[in-house]
């Protein structure tokens, strides 16, 4: 049998090893979520809301512990880290709170004598999940399916196979039935296969991913192929419009901690610094300050605002996108390179003279860079906002709040933030357009994706007449 070995991006040392699951382990784990799901479902949804919050209060008991998990598997910084916790157990009391709200009957008026909508369980749910917020990324799917009452299946990221099976372990230690959530530990070669197999399977009655664009098109592919219902929640090349009249100072320290939060590995990130052009060079030059201004170090350590990336390639990656769009006419102000020593760590690092045709203009960069674009209005800020085949987030940032908003209306997106960072939060949907995926996560859309949407139709007594049109 062989193992999955997990290890600390900030000193590449080894971490844990986990047994790979055979065939027959992988089945015996759809098996007792399939079984599992029928019992969770007949549970009173109150019932299942009393597990939600006993999962939050596990998570805030354990936050110390789960934080150094996470930060020593992927590598942010522990403040982020127990940001991520915390915000885990805030949505899991979210929908422990709201879910019988979101799921109840619906009535309708129609010719029946009674007729409503009902918000069915879909059964056992598949996951492929990332590295990046390793369990924010795995509750904010499983909370809301969990409260609708679907069982739930896990592919986690290699390297972050500890939160995995941390997750499963809270959720039945909360009182789920045993196997309800269970995380599946799969060989990286073994994954395609895995995965086309289980959402063949007529067990399982929908799946989620949140990854890249190449995996997301394998998953939706393989859904379609199903008819399963799939959320996609893909790559972003999130726009930062900068208008004329924007508070420069305020604007440019948020750019640099918004894109160098988690290292720049996150789908909302601000990548895209769109800036007008009269006020381009001041902004890249307080943004510049701002960005070396950072600590990058031992994510372990008070006061590091920037950790290692997560793995090797990934960093590898990254490095070569800056070199190519260097190459081509790019112009690097800050960073650009692969730090000395240990671990995965890149230099935080800023680019303008950024155009199309260049790796930096039309790709996703997802590491600690950030790309400044020069535009000549709003309507030109509006039009690069554009120019990209991604859709997941913008923000536009300005004094004038409606001057923003009515910029931001131009920009397809899933979300438009104006005057603050995009960010998800329970209460508000969360999802993207076009090549960033489809389909919502959170709030009531999110709960309902993975719901069967059931027409009632009751008379009290047989209908008279058979209708004329279907």
């Amino acid at each position: 049998m062989s193992a999955l070995v997990t290890s600390n991006p900030a000193t590449g040392e080894p971490l844990a090893e986990y047994a790979v699951f055979t065939d027959a382990e992988v089945e015996a784990a759809l098996a007792s979520a399939d079984e599992a799901q029928h019992e969770w479902a007949a549970r009173p949804i109150a019932e299942r809301a009393v597990v939600l919050r006993r999962v939050a209060e596990i998570l805030r008991d354990e936050i110390d512990d789960l934080a150094l998990l996470i930060t020593r598997e992927m590598g942010k910084p522990l403040v982020e880290a127990r940001a991520e916790v915390e915000k885990c157990a805030t949505t899991c009391d979210y929908y422990a709170d709201n879910a019988a709200a979101f799921l109840a009957d619906e009535p309708i008026a129609t010719s029946a004598d009674r007729s409503w909508i009902s918000y069915d369980p879909v059964g056992v749910v598949l996951a492929v999940m990332p590295w990046n917020f390793p369990l924010w990324q795995v509750l904010r799917f499983a909370a809301p399916a969990l409260m609708a009452g679907n069982a739930a299946l896990l592919k986690h990221s290699p390297n972050t196979t500890g939160c995995a099976v941390a997750v499963q372990r809270i959720v039945t230690a909360a009182g789920a039935p045993e196997g309800l959530f269970g995380a599946l530990v799969v060989a990286e070669a073994d994954v395609p296969a895995v995965t086309q197999r289980l959402i063949a399977d007529p067990r399982i009655g929908a799946v989620t991913i949140t990854g890249s664009e190449r995996a997301g098109r394998a998953v939706g592919a393989a859904a379609g192929d199903a008819i399963k219902k799939s959320v996609l929640e893909l790559g972003g090349s999130d726009a930062f419009v900068v208008l004329a009249d924007a508070d420069l100072p305020r604007v440019a320290a948020l750019a640099a901690r918004g894109r160098l939060m988690n290292a720049g590995q996150s789908c909302i990130s601000p990548k895209r610094l769109i800036v007008d052009s009269s006020v381009a060079e001041e902004f890249t030059r307080l943004l510049v300050a701002e960005v070396e201004s950072l600590v990058v170090g031992d994510p372990e350590a008070p006061g590091t605002h920037v950790g290692p990336m997560a793995r090797p390639d990934l960093r590898d990656g990254v490095h070569r996108q800056v070199a190519a769009s260097v190459a081509a006419g790019a112009r690097l102000l800050a960073g650009g390179r692969p730090l000395d020593g240990p671990g995965c760590f890149y230099a935080p690092t800023v680019l303008t003279d950024v155009a199309p045709g260049q790796v930096a203009y039309e790709e996703e960069i997802f590491g600690p860079v950030a790309i400044v674009i020069v535009a000549d209005g709003d309507d030109e800020a509006v039009r690069i906002a554009n120019d990209t085949r991604f859709g997941l987030g913008a923000s536009v940032w300005t004094t004038d709040a409606d001057r923003g908003i009515a910029a931001a209306r131009r920009i397809r997106s899933g979300a438009a933030f104006v005057n603050a960072l995009v960010a998800s939060d329970p209460r508000m949907p969360f999802g993207g357009t076009r090549a960033s995926g489809y389909g919502r996560e959170l709030a009531a859309a999110g709960i309902r994706e993975f719901v069967n949407v059931r027409t009632w139709w009751v008379l009290d007594e047989p209908a008279g007449a058979a209708p004329v049109s279907e």
